[in-house]
């Protein structure tokens, strides 16, 4: 079977540029699909998420915000959203712990901050995005699809 990975390079030159590509890539989706989020503190995870939500048509009076301390936040709209932060797990054991192999089989779209632990177990088809400071507010992002759902994605953009 043919493999299916291509990579698109993008650069965000706002915070509004980091939420615009998440809403525009949140439009787009109309399946089931994990997203993998990766890069340092502060550099535009949650933010692409706020889009992304935006695009999963999330209602206004949900706020996102980074659930680092409680590992996972779902939130209601076109397609759930799952918004999964790993940075306080250090090992893959403590990942059975917090219930995420359960909602993985869920429907939905599932966004991974610090993804490492979980990228093997994401199945043949997720999308890996990296972000990257370039500058105060700007950004290189790169988008890297795994599969052919998530190629189709990129080719749409």
């Amino acid at each position: 079977m043919e493999s299916h990975s291509i990579t698109l390079d993008i650069t965000a030159k706002s915070l509004k540029e980091t939420q615009s590509l998440g809403e525009k890539i949140g439009k787009n989706l109309g399946a089931k699909l994990a997203i993998g989020l990766s890069g340092s503190l502060g550099s535009g995870k949650t933010s692409f998420v706020q889009g992304l939500a935006r695009g999963l048509d999330v209602p206004n009076n949900y706020y996102i915000t980074s659930p680092t301390y409680s590992i996972i936040h779902e939130y209601p709209g076109r397609i759930p959203l799952f918004h999964i932060d790993l940075y306080r797990i250090r090992c893959k054991d403590e990942i059975e712990e917090t219930g995420l192999y359960e909602i993985l089989d869920r429907f939905g779209i599932f966004a991974i901050e610090w993804p490492d632990f979980v990228i093997n177990d994401l199945g043949a088809d997720f999308l890996s995005i990296h972000f990257e400071f370039a500058g105060d507010d700007t950004r290189e992002i790169r988008i890297t699809a795994n599969g052919e759902k998530a190629a189709e994605l990129i080719r749409e953009l």
